[in-house]
């Protein structure tokens, strides 16, 4: 019988000690796989992420992973994970959307990444917080215009009462004036490509067109407006202070760069930015507002000592009226909170350690501020709407309450945050200022089919309207 040598067992031990620390050092979070390859947990997944992600969460701790479709996104919703994602170096943003972006806007990778800052500096200086001044005449006025097309009373789709106000509206003050057509049948038509590239952004972002023919051919309709309009768009100016719009600032840039081709590109993704998540959140604010007795009373009080008795006359909105009326941000702020996107995310640079566990370079770290904001410990009576408790924010700084994620957050957050609040705070105003609106139908459920943007709702909500004398 041969023996083994001391040598070689001393040999073996050491490997044995250096391949057990090294487990230990790159203990991975726990995962779940599925159990077709490459596909992994997609089909579970995609039936109703939200409650798949708060499941996984239960079963497997603050920080877990998920295979879906050869991508691994691990989750983190504790504080050490969340401050990982917020303040690590090794995370990047940027990289973590180049895919999303070629596959919703056919905007090259390169191309991406190279301008991307520089957008983002020229987007959020035009709408940031010292130009927002120059926004608030326009969208009374546009927002006036909508609604005297209203007519005197009638019951509607509350989600379509919405679209039909804030689409014209923004497209026009952020592309150019008249942009947006005034014939009923193009407006319909715009309204369905836009509705249907909407709703499938999520799946567009991830499949190949081939297999997305309806989205597809909403997206290519919309591209087709934006090169047909470009020109248009380039050379118009304000009759009121000649200053560019943000899209004009935008294609500045792109000429400066030797990008001009694809402006059309980048309007396509502006214009969805815009839009997709200021109407649901208008939506959800007016029907908060309005299933809340109190809160509708106490709104409608303030409109009437700001503005007097409501009537036909029109009325101008100034930002010192806005802080008179500071219950209507903290309803918007709730509605955000309560109806937030279900994740938003970064790319994993090097290996991060969180708790006990080690995250692998190329992992998307993923970030659910949906159920961030209904964590007990950082919004007391998570699920009910009080728009009180944002008293709390210093938001004469324009800082929101801790843990907060609706925009994102660090570097890159929502350019759009401000300007988009103005408006939906203009719009609350002036339809309560010239019309009785009641809902019909109770609080609509949210959706749970997708973690891109703002929370759909799921069912109808009609109201009633009738202009007040």
């Amino acid at each position: 019988m041969e023996f083994i040598s001391p040598t070689v067992i001393i040999i073996l031990g050491c490997v044995a000690v250096l391949l057990f620390l090294q487990w230990k050092n790159l203990r991975r979070p726990p995962c779940i796989r599925g159990w077709i390859p490459w596909i992994g947990a997609g089909f579970e997944f995609g039936k109703t992420p939200l409650e798949f992600i708060e499941k996984a969460r239960i079963k497997y701790g603050p920080v877990f992973t998920v295979i879906v479709m050869g991508t691994r996104m691990t989750f983190v919703t504790e504080e050490e994970g969340i401050n990982v994602f917020l303040k690590s170096k090794e995370v990047n943003f940027e990289l973590a959307v180049q895919n999303p972006i070629y596959h919703t806007a056919s905007i090259a990778k390169n191309i991406f990444l190279k301008l991307h800052e520089k957008l983002y500096i020229t987007v959020k200086g035009k709408m940031g917080i010292l130009n927002l001044y120059k926004f608030t005449g326009q969208l009374t006025e546009e927002l006036q215009e909508q609604l005297q097309n209203l007519g005197t009373h009638g019951t509607t789709d509350l989600n379509k009462f919405m679209r039909h106000l804030l689409y014209p509206v923004t497209v026009n003050i952020l592309f150019k004036k008249g942009l947006f057509h005034t014939d009923e049948r193009k407006i319909r038509e715009f309204q369905q490509h836009f509705q249907a590239y909407d709703e499938g952004f999520e799946y567009g972002s991830q499949l190949p067109e081939c297999l997305l023919r309806n989205w597809s051919k909403s997206k290519k309709w919309l591209l087709a407006l934006f090169e047909k309009n470009i020109p248009d768009i380039k050379t118009y100016k304000s009759a009121k202070d000649n200053s560019p719009t943000v899209m004009q600032a935008v294609l500045d840039l792109l000429e400066m760069e030797a990008n001009e081709q694809k402006s059309p590109n980048y309007g396509l993704l502006l214009l969805w930015a815009s839009l997709s998540n200021t109407v649901p959140v208008a939506f959800w604010t007016f029907a908060f507002v309005l299933s809340h007795p109190s809160i509708h009373r106490t709104i409608m009080e303030g409109i009437s000592s700001v503005f007097g008795t409501a009537g036909k006359d029109k009325i101008k909105v100034s930002e010192d009226d806005l802080k008179k009326l500071p219950l209507i941000k903290w309803c918007i702020l709730e509605t955000i909170r309560l109806r937030a996107p279900g994740v938003i995310t970064r790319k994993v640079l090097k290996p991060v350690k969180i708790l006990n566990y080690t995250v692998p370079s190329g992992d998307l770290l993923m970030l659910s501020p949906f159920w961030l904001h209904r964590n007990p410990k950082y919004f007391p009576e998570p699920d009910l709407f009080k728009p009180e408790r944002w008293k709390e924010a210093n938001l004469e700084k324009h800082a929101f309450l801790d843990c907060f994620m609706a925009f994102g957050s660090g570097k890159y957050q929502c350019p759009g945050r401000w300007l988009a609040l103005l408006e939906i705070q203009i719009c609350i105003i002036l339809i309560f200022y010239y019309y009785d609106c009641s809902l019909l139908d109770p609080l609509p459920k949210q959706s749970s089919l997708h973690l891109v943007g703002v929370q759909q709702p799921e069912g109808r909500c009609r109201i009633q309207f009738k202009q007040r004398k």
